[in-house]
């Protein structure tokens, strides 16, 4: 299932993943929202063994909210009520012995059970309210997070221009073409991989009626620094988490 994916691995800018992948999503309709962030603020949250990657000696934050469309596990049907759900993450960008990848503060998703399942292990989700909507060629999308600090993520976005991949070398590269990600569960650091084709994205225009993610930096964002990015959809592989030696 999915060789043709596994196939194409040339693009990558990292070793593939050892071992069988474990688990698949289809994402769809992504808004990537980067802007820069001052080098000492973002290093203050990376746990130790991660270097903070930069490009052209600046930091970068993404806000990704999107909608999940089929997620399953390998060798099994999809459980239905958790197939769907709708999706926001706030990452930031790593390395680890000179491999590029991803560490994130959070993931919000619409679902409890699929939330649970990922606390328990890995990655550090938080249940959101969330709704996701399109009229005419806007995505109108809002999230809420169900806890104390309750950050809310309040817009709309659109593609405006053609498809396009990035090329190696520039900053849309930079930011989407990475296939490791990290996280740190009691002080632990874990490594996961991923494999996918290569992005292949829009420029976009967004309007934020409020961005507070993450909450560390809620209100101190220049929106004319943001660069907004748009996907229509990805089928992704996963791979394990493990921990970091």
């Amino acid at each position: 299932m999915y060789n043709h994916i596994l196939r194409e691995n040339k693009h990558r800018n990292s070793p593939m993943p050892e071992g069988p992948w474990v688990m698949t999503q289809k994402w769809e309709d992504l808004l990537f929202l980067n802007f820069p962030v001052p080098i000492d603020t973002l290093r203050a949250h990376i746990p130790s063994g991660l270097d903070l990657d930069t490009y052209e000696g600046r930091a970068w934050l993404t806000v990704i909210p999107f909608r999940i469309t089929d997620m399953r596990m390998r060798l099994l049907p999809p459980f239905p009520y958790i197939r769907k759900f709708l999706e926001l993450n706030v990452r930031t960008y790593v390395r680890k012995d000179g491999i590029p990848g991803i560490y994130f503060f959070s993931l919000d998703a619409s679902k409890l059970l699929p939330v649970l399942g990922a606390r328990m292990t890995t990655l550090p989700y938080y249940y959101a309210k969330m709704n996701m909507k399109k009229e005419g060629d806007w995505f109108h999308y809002y999230s809420k997070r169900r806890s104390l600090d309750h950050p809310v993520f309040k817009g709309k976005y659109r593609a405006v221009s053609k498809d396009f991949y990035p090329e190696s070398g520039t900053l849309n590269y930079w930011l989407t073409e990475r296939y490791y990600l990290w996280t740190n569960v009691k002080n632990i650091l874990l490594s996961g991989g991923i494999h996918h084709q290569p992005w292949k994205i829009a420029e976009a225009d967004a309007r934020l009626e409020q961005e507070e993610y993450p909450p560390f930096l809620s209100n101190t964002n220049n929106e004319e620094e943001m660069l907004f990015l748009y996907a229509s959809s990805m089928r992704v592989l996963f791979w394990p988490f493990k921990r970091v030696k």
